[in-house]
């Protein structure tokens, strides 16, 4: 089952999201295994994010590299909504 995962931090600059994609692509986890989707836009202070996984599993091993990155840039994602995906539809 999948779940999608929303992030609405209180500021993030685009700036910052750039910083912490690139230095996820460093540490190897651009492309981390069990995120199907990602998608960052603009919204109340800043950018925001939203994902899909294929299990919370997979989003806590991400997390494991994720969090310590997000700390060193100075940005606190808070907690994220988390709901069951009923269906994906592409293109």
């Amino acid at each position: 089952m999948a779940y999608g995962y929303y992030f609405a931090p209180k500021s993030m600059s685009s700036e910052q999201y750039d910083d912490v994609i690139r230095r996820l692509e460093a540490a190897g986890q651009g492309a981390p295994a069990g995120r199907s989707y990602h998608c960052a836009f603009k919204g109340e202070g800043g950018l925001h994010v939203f994902d899909v996984w294929d299990s919370q599993e997979s989003f806590d091993k991400f997390g494991q590299t994720l969090m310590p990155i997000l700390d060193e840039v100075g940005i606190d994602v808070g907690q994220p909504h988390v709901a069951e995906v009923h269906n994906i539809i592409e293109g």
